[in-house]
């Protein structure tokens, strides 16, 4: 078994075994979706017109919200093994799977409270699905600016959030499009996530290295 397939393998597994971040963020899901209709009111078209904007801003901070701690153990014990470059693009795919994937998979059930129309569900769920490597990579640079920063949760959000605009603006137009215009959506969010695998892991390794410098 080669060293980034263990490594990948271990925090899926600790992941699992532990379940805080996975449940903090499926909390913080839940009661970001049940919350909105009890301030917008209860007008069905409203909710209907604007649940796949929700859904996705929920996931993006929810999956952000898990992020903190993505290489703060490692760092910790110093067991952060080298190349950096490799091991945050293997944390990074970790938590797109342990935790990203529950998220998406809960979309569909919380977009019921949000009355979300039944023929949007499935290119709402392709959508996240193809923004969820750019949600977790673009994360993993945050983590590692972070590393060191006390009330790193409050920096991680202001550093990462901007980051997010690009994906935000076309997951939700994935979603929401129709022919021309959503199969453009697609190809861009598709696009940004590429990027993001590509470059964020070469961001996140030098943002350790300073860190741990």
């Amino acid at each position: 078994m080669s060293p980034m397939i263990a490594l990948l393998r271990r925090d899926l597994v600790i992941s699992w075994r532990d379940g805080g971040a996975i449940g903090t963020a499926l909390g913080f899901y839940l009661v970001v979706v049940a919350m909105l209709p009890l301030g917008l009111g209860p007008d069905p078209r409203l909710l209907t017109r604007i649940a796949p904007g929700v859904l996705w801003v929920a996931l993006l901070l929810s999956a952000l919200l898990s992020s903190g701690r993505l290489f703060e153990a490692d760092a910790e014990d110093g067991s952060l093994p080298m190349p950096l470059a490799l091991v945050a693009g293997v944390k990074s795919l970790a938590h797109a799977i342990s935790t990203g994937l529950p998220l998406i998979l809960a979309a569909p059930v919380l977009g019921l409270l949000l009355n979300i129309e039944i023929g949007t569900v499935p290119r709402l769920v392709l959508s996240m699905l193809l923004g969820l490597p750019a949600v977790s990579f673009i994360a993993a640079i945050g983590a590692a600016l972070t590393l060191r920063a006390r009330k790193g949760g409050v920096l991680l959000a202001l550093l990462v959030l901007p980051l997010y605009v690009p994906t935000l603006i076309f997951g939700i137009g994935a979603a929401t499009g129709e022919d021309q215009t959503g199969a453009q959506a697609f190809l861009l969010l598709t696009a940004v996530s590429l990027a993001a695998v590509v470059l964020a892991p070469v961001a996140a390794a030098a943002a350790i290295r300073a860190q741990l410098a």
